[in-house]
């Protein structure tokens, strides 16, 4: 797997009005788009995410080829979903074979969950597409901070969550340089059952580990002597800086939320 094709945690360089808006307001925003996908029972209650989405990708001018050939690590999780739905739902039989039987309803709630993991996927994309990890560290703390009052260590909670961000396409790339260094060793990770296939991951994921290790190492240094010390108050050289444009996208993102539930589609 490509780092290329992994789109969850990386940052699209670019500019416009979505890169523009506070990163406050953005993740509000998605996350209660995605927690209101699952209150939609119909396929027409997806219709205002997907225009809303369509117009983000648009306005960032992300290249929806892009966004398509990240989809790809999801594609068996989708693939097995619908397919239990199609064979194991209980209705209408259209097609029987041995134990399987693929029904009407089958088909209709397959479809609909693929949909809504596919949204769900878009949404977590636009937000990582469009906003840099250090804006997503200060947004994030800056909507933990009341935790703190309570004795919860949200500075540390996000610190962990943008490192783990920022490291996903660094290990995807390490991993796709040992890949190849293996086999130009000779190394075959095509060949064999499926058991034999997982053995042979083994000589990726051993340097995979010992490297990752390494870094985290360097990191804790690095962190270290530039004076990080855990639970102590940051300061930023930039402040966050909320607009009207921010209000406005805030209050259209919780209108196309909820709009399912007010319209009853």
């Amino acid at each position: 797997m490509s780092k290329d094709t992994l789109i969850v945690g990386q940052y699209f360089p670019g500019e416009g009005f979505v890169y523009s808006l506070d990163p406050r307001g953005k993740m509000v925003s998605f996350l209660m788009m995605m927690i209101f996908l699952f209150f939609i029972k119909t396929f027409y209650g997806f219709i205002p995410v997907f225009v809303l989405l369509l117009i983000l990708f648009i306005l960032s001018k992300i290249p929806i080829k892009h966004v398509l050939k990240g989809l790809k690590p999801i594609l068996i999780l989708l693939v097995f979903t619908i397919f239990f739905h199609l064979f194991f739902t209980e209705g209408h039989v259209i097609f029987k074979f041995y134990f399987l039987k693929l029904t009407r309803e089958g088909i209709i709630r397959g479809s609909f969950i693929g949909i809504r993991l596919i949204l769900l996927i878009l949404i977590s994309s636009i937000l990582t597409f469009t906003t840099t990890p250090i804006e997503l560290t200060k947004g994030l703390e800056f909507l933990l901070l009341p935790l703190e009052k309570i004795g919860f260590p949200s500075g540390e909670l996000v610190i962990m969550i943008t490192i783990a961000l920022r490291f996903i396409p660094v290990l995807m790339e390490e991993a796709e340089r040992i890949i190849k260094a293996q086999t130009s060793r000779g190394a075959n990770f095509d060949e064999g059952n499926i058991f034999k296939r997982a053995k042979s991951l083994i000589p990726i994921l051993v340097p995979l580990f010992v490297s990752a290790f390494k870094r985290a190492e360097d990191l804790a240094v690095a962190m270290e002597v530039r004076c990080f010390q855990p639970g102590k108050k940051r300061t930023y050289m930039r402040k966050l800086n909320w607009r009207f444009s921010d209000t406005v996208f805030l209050l259209i993102s919780i209108f196309v939320s909820i709009s399912p539930l007010i319209f009853g589609i």
